[in-house]
C-alpha cells in the first residue's frame, strides 16, 4: 500500500498538516472520536488540555493497532477543542506530545472549536481515517 502526501503548489504550505493523502491499497479503518477518557472512563487529567491530547493519541493508537495498524496508517484527522485559544497558547507542547506519537507524519487535518463534548471535562476530540495493509 502506498500513501502519497498532495500539498499543491497553488496552495499555501501546510505547517503540522498535509493538504491531501492519496491512498492506494489497503483497508479503510473509520476511527470513533476519542476524547481524554482513560480505560476507567474517567477524563484525564480534567483542565489539562496537552494531558488530554497525549491520551486522545494513546487511544487512537489503540484502536489503530487492534486492527493490525500503526498511527502512520492514519490519513485524515478532525481535531475538536473547546478553546482554540488555548490550542493556540499549547501549540508546542501539544506538537511536542504529537511527535512523540506520530513522529514527522501529518496527515490531512482539520481544526475546529466547539462549544462543548459530551463529556464536559474533555477539552479535545479527535476522529479520523486510517488506511492499513
Amino acid at each position: 500500500m502506498q500513501k502519497l502526501v498532495v500539498n499543491p503548489a497553488s496552495l499555501a504550505k501546510p505547517s503540522g498538516f498535509s493538504h491531501g493523502m492519496l491512498a492506494s491499497g489497503g483497508r479503510l479503518l473509520f476511527l470513533a472520536g476519542q476524547t481524554g477518557l482513560d480505560a476507567d472512563g474517567r477524563i484525564t487529567a480534567p483542565g489539562d488540555l496537552v494531558a488530554q491530547f497525549r491520551q486522545v493519541l494513546a487511544n487512537l493508537q489503540s484502536v489503530v493497532a487492534q486492527a493490525g495498524g500503526k498511527l502512520t496508517d492514519i490519513t485524515q484527522l478532525r481535531i475538536f477543542v473547546t478553546d482554540k485559544a488555548a490550542y493556540r497558547a499549547n501549540r508546542k507542547a501539544l506538537g511536542q506530545v504529537y511527535r512523540s506519537f506520530l513522529g514527522k507524519h501529518y496527515p490531512a487535518m482539520t481544526l475546529v472549536e466547539v462549544k462543548s463534548l459530551l463529556d464536559d471535562d474533555a477539552l479535545v476530540e479527535i476522529e479520523g481515517v486510517a488506511v492499513i495493509d
